[in-house]
């Protein structure tokens, strides 16, 4: 009976990665608000990053800040440039704080991690110490991007990624992955199952920026694009289901 025990654990499939970089925008959390942060929507994420983290997988975050502030790429709003990526950092942050409250109440131990400095808030980001907080099972959010003006939270994202020496990066959309256009707004885009780096600039796939491609692509991190509108979708991926869209080297 005990040899039949192990077996069957034994057979269990395993996770197709062990440490992941999650890609969340800010609208992810607004949910039917259309701004904000949606009480129910982050507590549906935190209750399937909980699933994913009990697989024994490495979680690191990078949460934009769009659903508050979208920084310089904010319409009919006159601000300097700079001074508006700055503002959409510290909404990022908010975001983190958020996200951190709802995944230690259904008790998974987070820390968060600001490119931008403020003690009383949240940790200074330190690669050594986040790459420690990962490996003693703590979820790592990190906010305020990279710290810097005219950087996205994409690019963001790509750097986290190597530093943290993730094994992919998953970014979570409201559609069901890479097309050739919107297809809230042309019925007829194309959906890419798979598509090279490459492709995505040349074709000018609306994935990630190019900065953040280019560092993917010279870096060969694997990107796998999905839709968050489902529950269960980011474990189907570490599990290495065929959801969404990837792209990979040539």
């Amino acid at each position: 009976m005990a040899a039949r025990k192990s077996e069957k654990r034994s057979s269990k499939k395993k996770p197709a990665y062990k440490r992941i970089l999650l890609k969340l925008s800010g609208e992810s959390l607004q949910g039917p608000l259309g701004l904000g942060v949606h009480g129910e929507t982050l507590q549906s994420i935190a209750r399937e990053l909980k699933e994913v983290r009990e697989l024994g997988v490495e979680i690191a975050i990078v949460v934009g800040g769009g659903n508050i502030f979208r920084g310089g790429r904010q319409k009919g709003f006159e601000i300097e440039r700079a001074t508006g990526d700055y503002m959409g950092m510290l909404a990022t942050v908010i975001n983190a704080l958020a996200l951190q409250d709802a995944l230690e109440k259904v008790g998974v131990f987070t820390r968060v991690l600001s490119a931008i400095e403020m003690h009383q808030v949240c940790e200074p980001f330190i690669r050594r110490r986040a790459m420690r907080h990962l490996e003693k099972g703590r979820v790592v959010i990190f906010g305020a991007g990279t710290g810097n003006p005219y950087f996205s939270t994409d690019t963001a994202a790509a750097l986290r990624a190597m530093e943290m020496k993730a094994d992919v990066i998953l970014k979570a959309t409201r559609v069901e992955g890479i097309y050739s256009a919107d297809p809230e707004k042309v019925a007829d885009a194309k959906f890419f199952s798979q598509v090279t780096y490459r492709d995505v600039l040349h074709q000018d796939l609306k994935v990630m920026d190019s900065t953040a491609i280019s560092l993917c692509m010279d870096n060969g991190m694997p990107i796998v694009v999905f839709s968050m509108n489902q529950f269960g979708n980011i474990k189907r991926v570490v599990m290495g289901e065929r959801v969404g869209s990837t792209v990979r080297p040539a």
